[in-house]
């Protein structure tokens, strides 16, 4: 098991305004670089289906471990939810454009959202995700994240789970994970990224 779930047993949540949990080391530094290393998305904006089989390396281990049932089980005791592993869908994003990042609540067809960075540093101030109390306004914020290698930022969706960041023109790898609200949705938004991320790929080296 490649996360640190015994610290995120212990870490409480944070109510307001929103669920939510921030835990710098979820992943070890050094594990979360190697994952990193080899991260297997193309250098293209975008969110793209994780590999169904991953490969035996640093990254698919990580894989593995979130797809492991005892992750569902911790995700689902912390938010006092019966989360379900056939549920769970998991995406890659590698790079960020100047219109990512604006303010919205996830999905109403998902239940809990988690981001897992595996990125080196973070000196930029575009790009570190912020939770905030209401839809107008970046500033208004209870959080911010840098997402550097092996933090994660987890919330329950709700209509105010208002999370976005500054603008951001690069790389910025993360892994996401979300709890949907029944298998038929995780398979039909995975299909949905395949086929975006599909078109993407073609039209990048056209």
């Amino acid at each position: 098991m490649e996360l640190d779930l015994d610290t995120f047993d212990r870490t409480p949540l944070v109510r307001v305004p929103f669920d939510h949990l921030i835990l710098p080391g979820f992943v070890p530094h050094d594990t979360a670089m190697a994952a990193a290393a080899a991260f297997p998305g193309p250098d293209l904006p975008g969110v793209l289906p994780a590999p169904a089989n991953p490969s035996h390396d640093a990254f698919g281990a990580l894989l593995r471990s979130i797809r492991d049932p005892r992750t569902t089980e911790a995700f689902g005791r912390k938010f006092g939810l019966p989360l379900d592993p056939a549920t769970l869908m998991v995406t890659l994003r590698a790079r960020t454009r100047p219109i990512d990042g604006q303010i919205h609540t996830d999905s109403t067809t998902k239940v809990v959202t988690a981001l897992l960075y595996l990125n080196t540093d973070w000196s930029n101030e575009g790009g570190r995700l912020r939770l905030l109390r209401g839809p107008n306004s970046l500033e208004d914020m209870v959080g911010e994240v840098p997402p550097v290698a092996g933090t994660l930022i987890v919330f329950r969706r709700t209509d105010n789970s208002w999370h976005g960041h500054k603008p951001f023109d690069g790389p910025r790898r993360a892994i996401m994970f979300n709890w949907m609200t029944d298998p038929a949705a995780a398979r039909r938004e995975l299909r949905r990224h395949a086929v975006s991320a599909g078109i993407k790929h073609l039209l990048h080296f056209r």
